[in-house]
């Protein structure tokens, strides 16, 4: 009887043990041997419902051997696999891809638009393919340029949209007037750009480019030069609007001295839009610039221009916006010519654009054209001025004689200005003589520029036989008017 007791234990606990029935087990998974007695690791099993065969529930172990057939029931069987269905333990492999299947896939990897799986696949094909490889870089880079990587930078019509986004809903008491919203727009976007650079970059060296009438000139200076630059030169509007003029404020020499410029021979220093060469005795923008450049000697190394420059434009478009349309007639005194005080905005916008490209180039930073509405104020301030200057460059012996002369509103012959892009146009330009009509039906040549080639060239930093200019006509007509852009020209 004991011995028959202890065997059906050991089978019992044999089945707990290891799910087998195996003599010499207790019900605990413990075997006994010569060597002692040792444990056999099991993993725990799922709960089941006892019945009353089971032992105590401090043991797990199975059924005897023979108790469910004893009962009526089979002993469970390890299932089946399916016709076709690999076992669960059995992990199913990648089917292996031929060359053309895989170089099929590359435009899909390179988009990220393959499974896991497949993008396993191709990578270690890529690795095999010096060819395949090639060709997916390829397919890399192209993709960068479906979608460019977006700039950290805002939006530079971000300002302009809020602007007028607000101004719809509520518009201003005192609006600014469209001849001074260019100068305002630029000055805050140069603005921006100053105040978002290290100290070292107000060191940076800037070249100032300019065609003095017969050839390109060029000045070196910093960016802090550039802003003391633009603060003196603004400060000839600022006179002009009753403001205190910077070169007289304290730390400066009161603009006793004429200035140091003297222009080449047989050509100006400078060239302002009016199509006239400054007189560099009359304070004129050249020897404002020198003048306060010797006077504060700090605003060539340090940004101490920067804030005098900015509330000077905050207060020159206060006074413009508050005085209404009388001011914009006003003269201001650039040397020995004047322009009305809407001109004179145009033209300080136009310079803030284009020294703001110099300090940008500089210091490599990005930097954004005007919106075009913008844009097309500048131009046409331009394009209106180049009569003006085509006669200048035939008083000083630069350009030859007219063909024919014409007296003032006759109308004579006439050039055809096309500027493309956004803020460009059209502009029939008279030859004879400035105060000539000019029309359609009297036009000799054809001249068709870009907006930023034209700009370029206007701002002097495009020699004017080198502009990318389709022309057809007069061959003459079109030099003169290439020369007379650039002659609009100063530092």
């Amino acid at each position: 009887m004991t011995g028959a007791d202890t065997g059906a234990g050991g089978a019992a606990g044999g089945d707990a043990g290891d799910g087998g029935g195996d003599a010499g087990a207790d019900g605990d998974g413990t075997r006994h041997g010569d060597g002692g007695p040792h444990r056999i690791p099991h993993p725990p099993r799922p709960y089941a419902p006892r019945d009353g065969a089971e032992p105590t529930p401090g043991s797990t172990p199975g059924p005897a051997p023979g108790a469910g057939a004893a009962r009526g029931h089979a002993p469970p069987s390890a299932p089946e696999a399916s016709a076709g269905q690999l076992p669960v333990h059995v992990r199913e492999s990648a089917p292996q891809l031929d060359h053309l299947v895989l170089k099929s896939m590359l435009g899909a990897w390179a988009l990220a638009a393959c499974s896991a799986a497949e993008t396993a696949a191709v990578e270690q094909h890529l690795s095999d393919c010096g060819t395949c490889a090639e060709e997916a870089l390829r397919l890399r880079d192209a993709v960068g340029l479906l979608r460019p990587e977006d700039s950290l930078d805002l939006d530079p019509s971000l300002r302009s949209q809020v602007l007028e986004g607000c101004m719809a809903r509520r518009a201003p008491r005192v609006p600014v007037p469209e001849w001074a919203a260019p100068y305002d727009a630029e000055t805050a976007r140069l603005d921006a750009l100053l105040r978002d650079m290290a100290d070292a970059e107000w060191l940076a060296p800037v070249p100032l480019r300019w065609f003095d009438g017969r050839r390109q000139a060029r000045r070196e200076t910093t960016v802090a030069g550039v802003i003391a630059h633009l603060l003196a030169v603004d400060g000839l509007v600022a006179t002009a609007l009753g403001l205190p003029d910077p070169l007289d404020a304290p730390g400066t020499d009161g603009g006793t001295d004429g200035g140091t410029g003297a222009a080449p021979a047989g050509g100006p220093s400078e060239g302002g839009l009016s199509g006239n060469p400054a007189d560099d005795g009359d304070r004129g923008p050249v020897p404002r610039t020198e003048e306060f450049w010797r006077a504060v000697p700090e605003a060539l190394r340090t940004p101490s221009a920067r804030e005098p420059w900015r509330e000077q434009g905050h207060t020159l478009v206060r006074t413009a916006s508050f005085a209404g349309a009388g001011t914009a007639e006003l003269d201001v005194r650039y040397g020995d010519f004047t322009l009305p005080v809407r001109d004179a905005l145009l033209d300080r916008a136009f310079e803030c654009w284009v020294h703001g490209e110099d300090i940008a180039e500089a210091i490599d930073y990005p930097y954004t054209v005007p919106q075009g509405a913008h844009m097309h104020r500048m131009v046409d301030l331009a394009a209106r001025m180049l009569p003006g200057s085509i006669a200048w460059r035939r008083r000083t012996g630069l350009a030859g004689a007219p063909k024919r002369l014409t007296a003032a509103g006759a109308p004579g012959r006439t050039l055809h200005l096309e500027v493309e892009g956004d803020g460009g146009g059209d502009w029939y330009i008279p030859l004879d003589s400035p105060a000539a009509a000019a029309h359609p039906r009297d036009t000799v040549a054809h001249v068709a520029l870009d907006r930023l080639e034209f700009c370029q060239l206007v701002a002097g930093h495009v020699p004017p036989l080198e502009a990318a200019a389709g022309h057809d006509g007069d061959r003459e007509a079109v030099r003169d008017v290439l020369f007379a852009a650039a002659s609009l020209s100063r530092m």
